[in-house]
Formats: C-alpha cells, sequence, structure tokens
C-alpha cells in the first residue's frame, strides 16, 4: 500500500462527510480508496433497510459488485466513524490494508449513541492473519459535529 500524506487522509475523509448526508440521522459514511487515489466505491449508513448494513459494509458490499478481482490489501478505508467490531471484523476478512476514521467509539458513546464496546485496534490486534494500518481522529471535530446534530434530531 503506498503511504499517503495527512493531506490526502483530509481529502477522503471529506468526501465521507459529504456522503454522510445521505442519511442524516445516522451520519456514518465511507469511501474505499486505491493507491493511485481513486475513490473506488462509497456507502452510507442503510440500517433503517437492513441492520447490518452499517456505512463500511455497504462500501464493502458495492466496492465487491463493482471490482470482483481488486486487491483488497491495497486499499484505505475512510470512514466517519471508528468501525463497530461488526465492520472491522469486515475488514479483516475483506483484508482492506488500512482504516481511517474520523470519530471515536467512547465519544459516540459519551453522547448516548449505542456502541459494542470494543475499540477496532482490539480487533485489529486480534486478527493475526491479516496486517493492516488504523489511523483514528483524522478530521475529528468535523465528524463529532455530524453525530452531535443527529444526536439532536433523534
Amino acid at each position: 500500500m503506498t503511504a499517503m500524506s495527512p493531506l490526502d487522509h483530509t481529502k477522503y475523509m471529506r468526501r465521507a462527510i459529504e456522503l454522510a448526508a445521505n442519511v442524516q440521522k445516522y451520519p456514518f459514511a465511507a469511501v474505499l480508496v486505491d493507491p493511485a487515489g481513486v475513490i473506488v466505491a462509497e456507502g452510507w449508513n442503510q440500517s433503517e433497510r437492513n441492520p447490518t448494513f452499517h456505512g463500511e459494509i455497504d462500501v464493502i458490499n458495492e466496492c465487491a459488485r463493482k471490482h470482483p478481482k481488486i486487491d483488497w490489501t491495497k486499499l484505505t478505508l475512510y470512514t466517519t466513524a471508528e468501525p463497530c467490531p461488526m465492520c472491522q471484523g469486515a475488514v479483516a476478512w475483506t483484508g482492506i490494508g488500512a482504516v481511517v476514521y474520523g470519530t471515536s467509539i467512547p465519544f459516540l458513546k459519551s453522547i448516548g449513541w449505542w456502541q459494542i464496546d470494543i475499540r477496532a485496534e482490539e480487533v485489529r490486534a486480534k486478527t493475526p492473519f491479516r496486517k493492516s494500518t488504523l489511523i483514528g481522529g483524522v478530521l475529528e471535530a468535523e465528524c463529532n459535529a455530524l453525530f452531535l446534530a443527529a444526536a439532536r434530531r433523534r
């Protein structure tokens, strides 16, 4: 996987934040980016249709549909919030090489969002058959604002 600068991380996180407008009640949105900087798939939370269709699951399914032979290990996932254990597990099973997120699970819990209290890092660390990178806090204040606004609407 090609290392990206923090500026690149900001660019792709901004796109995930834009996608969160598709579901303001649950602003979990994600993009998958290849090493050339091309967004290969976009997704957002669709849990009102199916409880397991979190933003990360949606983007993974979209990528699998569009690019069935893609090398997942070379992709970077950008997501507005730290992946829950289910989503981080999906990252492990696909082999996605890196995850970059904005809002943390502890922040979501602090404002009343239901969250399983297992951090993405713990899932990553307990997945010895995959090597991946996890970077948190990218555009954290902007992502936190999405979830604060959604919490006020609920």
